[in-house]
């Protein structure tokens, strides 16, 4: 019987989840899937601010894309894990039943945020820079906020929380020491 286990990186826009869901799948050699190629427009409320006021319930976001390739790459993989992009830990109901394990990565905002803007500025678009400050508009007004809000709702029931900053490589070996010995087989 097989007995794949499900691991979620988890964080704040910017902390590095895509980075290290790609770096623990090549070196497990298992399959991963990543938040937002199973995003569309619907999948965040409307109005986050309001979202964030009435209590930030992290189950309102939707991602039904996400649930159904998790539920049938289950089904399929016989690797040891699958990695998941999942910013939200096991804290929203959809997703809850199907991970594991949570790893988060709870890497300073100052970080997260220039890591944001130069992901817009490296292959600048005609676009970048109205992009850049529409969403440091956003930032300060209530998007700051929301991030931490969501990283503390997931501190809370994280298996692995990483707070120091360090080198990719050596992050990514620390979350596979910890993986190689506190995980079942």
């Amino acid at each position: 019987m097989k007995n794949t286990k499900v691991v979620a990186i988890s964080g704040a826009s910017g902390a590095g989840k895509t980075t290290m869901v790609n770096q623990l799948a090549l070196q497990f050699d298992c399959p991963f899937l990543l938040f937002d190629d199973h995003t569309d427009k619907s999948s965040y409320p409307k109005d986050m601010k309001n979202w964030l006021n009435k209590g930030a319930n992290l189950s309102l976001i939707k991602t039904p894309k996400l649930v159904n390739c998790l539920q049938s790459l289950k089904v399929k993989s016989h690797s040891r894990f699958i990695f998941i992009e999942e910013p939200f830990g096991q804290e929203r109901d959809a997703m809850s039943p199907l991970i594991d394990y949570v790893i988060l990565l709870d890497q300073p905002m100052e970080l997260c945020l220039a890591r944001i803007i130069k992901r817009h500025t490296e292959h600048p678009t005609s676009d970048s820079i109205r992009f850049i400050a529409a969403y440091l508009g956003k930032y300060e007004d209530h998007y700051r906020d929301v991030y931490l809000s969501a990283v503390n709702q997931v501190r809370n029931n994280a298996d692995l929380i990483c707070q120091e900053v360090l080198p990719i490589k050596e992050l990514t070996n620390e979350i596979s020491h910890w993986l190689k010995n506190n995980t079942n087989e």
